[in-house]
């Protein structure tokens, strides 16, 4: 967490080390990184100092401690910064919160809920965003966001299919890897406290309009969780002449199937009918859609 921290830097000293370890092109190109870069991490400025003519630590310190004194810069955590244009407020300045997100780690990857937001099918905004990662990470806040690490399951880590359905999207210029709609709605029933409400994970789901279910299948498999592939199972199923379910999508997941009734909702073990197709029990707010009545 970045506090506010004043930092009181001598700038003729700072001029002084920039003159000193790299030319004066080096500080002006900045200006053409800045603009490409909206987010940037160390090794990214460090990459385009080498190709501008320096490897020096020290330029790079001095430069960041520069841009920082003359608001172009402002540090999110260690290592990575969002740039501020010239006049804005980098209090204020808006700054894109998946791109922040999506290099909190270099292997980041946008899912869950955020990756429901980053694709335009969310029913509802959240201000706290879920990245996917090989390994754990502090929560990190910025203004009003909060950002969270998520682990790759288990099983994909094993089978080293971490990137399994992730799309390498645009943002700004920038490249981004968020999970695809397939995967994202495998991973939302998979951990559905990382999706909101069942209402909010229901009505964000139906909103999509095509799935390809032979991708959904997969990974759901590639999972091997047997409560996993009975939420997948009921949920095409309950759509399944919106979203063309054909049957040969559904009998792999039934011989999958636990042997005993699993709960929809692991957390609340309480109330709810049991699904016996799918040997799931499912709470009467879902198989009613009750919040339907509210609208």
């Amino acid at each position: 967490m970045v506090g506010r921290l004043k930092i009181y830097i001598d700038k003729a000293k700072i001029i002084s080390l920039i003159s000193h370890n790299c030319q004066i092109g080096v500080v002006l190109k900045l200006n053409d990184f800045f603009p490409k870069h909206p987010v940037f991490t160390v090794p990214e400025l460090d990459r385009f100092l080498s190709k501008a003519g320096t490897v020096n630590k020290a330029t790079r310190k001095a430069l960041l401690a520069y841009h920082r004194q003359q608001g172009r810069i402002h540090p999110v955590r260690r290592g990575l910064y969002a740039v501020i244009p010239s006049g804005a407020s980098t209090d204020t300045f808006p700054v894109d919160p998946y791109l922040l997100g999506s290099k909190l780690t270099r292997d980041a990857v946008l899912g869950y809920h955020t990756a429901l937001e980053f694709h335009g099918k969310a029913y509802s905004v959240f201000e706290r965003f879920y990245y996917l990662a090989g390994r754990p990470s502090l929560p990190v806040r910025f203004r009003s966001y909060e950002f969270q690490s998520v682990l790759f399951p288990k099983r994909l880590q094993k089978k080293k299919k971490e990137l399994f359905s992730v799309e390498l999207a645009e943002r700004n210029g920038l490249d981004v890897r968020v999970t695809s709609l397939e995967r994202t709605m495998v991973d939302i029933l998979d951990r559905p406290d990382l999706g909101g409400s069942w209402e909010e994970i229901w009505r964000s789901l139906e909103s999509i309009e095509f799935f390809d279910l032979d991708i959904v299948v997969q990974y759901t498999l590639l999972l091997e969780n047997a409560t996993t592939i009975a939420k997948v199972g009921y949920f095409l199923e309950d759509h399944r002449e919106s979203l063309m379910v054909e049957e040969s999508h559904l009998e792999p997941l039934r011989k999958l199937l636990p042997k005993k009734p699993h709960y929809l909702d692991r957390t609340h073990r309480k109330g709810g009918r049991l699904v016996s197709g799918w040997n799931l029990i499912v709470p009467a707010a879902v198989l009613e859609r009750s919040w339907a009545e509210l609208t």
